[in-house]
């Protein structure tokens, strides 16, 4: 995950907003994973409604990170 980001930040130049959408199954570990980079940590979760929208901060970047349920 830090070399993605690494790589990402010299692709991305002046740009300092991106967006990220997490796209799979139903239990795949979506929401765990947007838990896991949002707060730090692996929160015990529900399934998701609809989405979920976190704001990441990382370096001179800000990520949208859209997780969508269903």
């Amino acid at each position: 995950m830090g070399n993605f980001l690494k790589s990402l930040v010299s692709m991305v130049g002046t740009k300092k907003e991106c967006r990220i959408l997490l796209l799979g199954l139903d239990a795949a570990g979506k929401t765990s994973i947007l838990n896991k980079i949002t707060f730090g940590e692996s929160l015990s979760s529900v399934p998701t409604i609809g989405f979920n929208v976190e704001k990441v901060k990382y370096k001179n970047l800000n990520f949208s990170i859209w997780d969508i349920g269903g």
